[in-house]
């Protein structure tokens, strides 16, 4: 109703304004009776305009191009109809006052739309007056990406500075954008120019929006980035992005695996479906970090039913509830059973007759493995042969044991133990029906016990952070590529195979740490103590 009334007052003035305009302020008397006579004519035609438009319909919060086009359509079409109505009375006014008023009426409704934007705009800003108040404490973003991405991001904290944000700038590599605004904010510079800006413009936060760029490209940005004391977070995948699903509150910290310098491997799904789709699979160990990520993947293969097998009652209880909240029509059984119990294992063979092994159950700490050698040979060794025999004697088409790098010329209790694991599973295959093959993995990044959620939690209790030697490197891989790598080998296996994933260039542990120190807004060193505690035993300087 407020809308119709603004209307109703704009088609009043654009009328009576084209009048004065058209005849230099003077209106000849006949004309003004004839402007009196047609007003509600043409009021009634703009109101029946606006309502098949829909301009009461919309939010002007909001508004667009299609706000612009309906504005622009019903001016138009009242003025043409206007025209219409007065050639149909035969009463004529000059003809350019329809030009006239049309391009008011188009003008007046416009401007009341625009000025309720602005109303709204200012009116949610719960920081606007204090922005311009000396006291204003809006903590100053820096964003890279002057693509969609950006601009998504940018207008969200340019209308609702969230958590008291101020956008002081765009980088961009593209040397046509560079110098130009968007949302009045100026693209100041490429990637060379991040460290310099950030302390030209008192930059304290830096945003990464650009979900295409991947990999080495990432990883430069990233090193250039983090050289500044900003805070750094990166947008989430471009797949987050093209769902609509992206706001500045789900913006991430950067994690480590950003820095990894190659791209995620991709699972090939068609490969893997094809000997998952209806079948009954069983994962050992399927509460671990590995485990529970394997189930994860495989239910989006649509098998026939999965076997989730772990001792820890808790971790079963955890993938449980997340498959049945994402996979409800998935059936699913939860077993609580330790692989080294022939009789329990038997007995679920026997019972749910698997097709598919996942063999993930296993101890995998190396220092404590070294002080309990014969619980790892126990649970790592035995374990394995009772789920494999029995997998052979029941017939079960493909097994896949979860092994490691440091099965490779082992020097740990840990690595032995896989290693005589790997050569057991070797032996198995040929002499039955059932296809074995192992797969190696490097450190899992985020995984149960690995290095990247330790430091983070010393970083947030301010320190020191504790590496075991300066030189120590090791291979990185998140969970997500584990567990894919692991299906894909099942798919990929002909029999009596180790398959390891290509995972790029090994890193320095201590590069891990101070990359994550700084990613923090801290200072490595300064901030945030580095302590070197020497060697833990069974531990290599490098894995092979």
């Amino acid at each position: 109703l407020f809308l119709a009334a603004l209307d109703i007052i704009s088609t009043a003035a654009a009328l009576l304004l084209s009048a004065y305009l058209r005849f230099d302020v003077i209106v000849p008397e006949k004309y003004l009776d004839l402007l009196a006579m047609q007003l509600p004519s043409f009021i009634i035609l703009t109101l029946m305009f606006a309502l098949m438009f829909k301009l009461y319909d919309r939010i002007w919060r909001y508004a667009g191009s299609s706000e612009l086009l309906a504005v622009t359509g019903t001016a138009v079409c009242a003025a043409f109809s206007w025209y219409a109505y007065s050639l149909l009375l035969d009463s004529l006014l000059p003809h350019s006052m329809y030009i006239i008023s049309g391009v008011l009426l188009l003008l007046f409704l416009g401007s009341s739309r625009l000025a309720l934007r602005v109303y709204n705009y200012l009116s949610c800003k719960p920081g606007f007056s204090a922005r311009f108040s000396k006291n204003r404490c809006f903590k100053k973003v820096l964003i890279i990406g002057a693509g969609d991405a950006g601009a998504v991001i940018a207008r969200e904290i340019e209308r609702y500075h969230s958590d008291g944000r101020n956008v002081v700038g765009f980088i961009d590599d593209d040397e046509e954008k560079i110098g130009k605004r968007m949302f009045g904010v100026k693209v100041v510079g490429n990637r060379l120019a991040i460290k310099e800006n950030v302390a030209r413009l008192g930059v304290e936060e830096i945003i990464v929006a650009i979900p295409s760029v991947k990999g080495e490209a990432l990883k430069q940005i990233l090193e250039i980035c983090k050289r500044t004391k900003c805070k750094l977070k990166i947008l989430p995948g471009v797949y987050e992005f093209i769902n609509g699903t992206v706001s500045v509150s789900q913006l991430r910290n950067v994690g480590i695996e950003d820095l990894l310098g190659r791209e995620a491997v991709k699972l090939n799904t068609a490969a893997v479906s094809a000997y998952l789709k209806d079948k009954i699979v069983l994962v050992t160990g399927a509460g671990g970090s590995i485990g529970s990520e394997i189930c994860r993947q495989i239910a989006k293969m649509q098998p026939q039913k999965m076997l989730l097998l772990g001792k820890g009652e808790n971790s079963i209880y955890e993938i449980m509830q997340d498959l049945n909240a994402t996979y409800p029509e998935l059936k699913k059984v939860p077993i609580i059973a330790d692989v080294r119990d022939r009789e329990r294992i038997k007995g679920i063979m026997d019972c749910f007759a698997p097709q598919v092994v996942f063999h993930a159950a296993a101890h995998k700490h190396v220092p404590l493995m070294e002080y309990q050698p014969i619980e790892a040979v126990k649970n790592n060794v035995l374990g394995t042969k009772t789920v494999a025999e029995e997998a052979a004697a029941h017939n079960v088409e493909t097994f896949v044991m979860i092994s490691t790098d440091k099965a490779v010329n082992p020097t740990s209790v840990m690595g032995c133990t896989k290693r005589v694991a790997e050569m057991f599973v070797q032996s198995m295959n040929g002499i039955c029906k059932t296809r074995f093959v192992a797969v190696r993995f490097g450190n899992v990044l985020g995984s149960r016990g690995s290095v990247i959620p330790l430091f983070k939690k010393q970083i947030a209790k301010g320190g020191p952070v504790t590496v075991t030697h300066p030189d120590m490197k090791r291979y990185f891989m998140t969970i997500p590529e584990a567990s894919q790598l692991v299906l894909q080998a099942g798919a990929m296996a002909k029999g009596g195979e180790v398959f390891v994933l290509d995972m790029g260039e090994p890193v320095k542990i201590c590069d891990l740490a101070k990359t994550l120190i700084t990613l923090s807004g801290l200072t490595p060193e300064k901030d945030i103590e580095i302590k070197y505690t020497g060697l833990r035993p069974g531990e290599k300087l490098f894995e092979e």
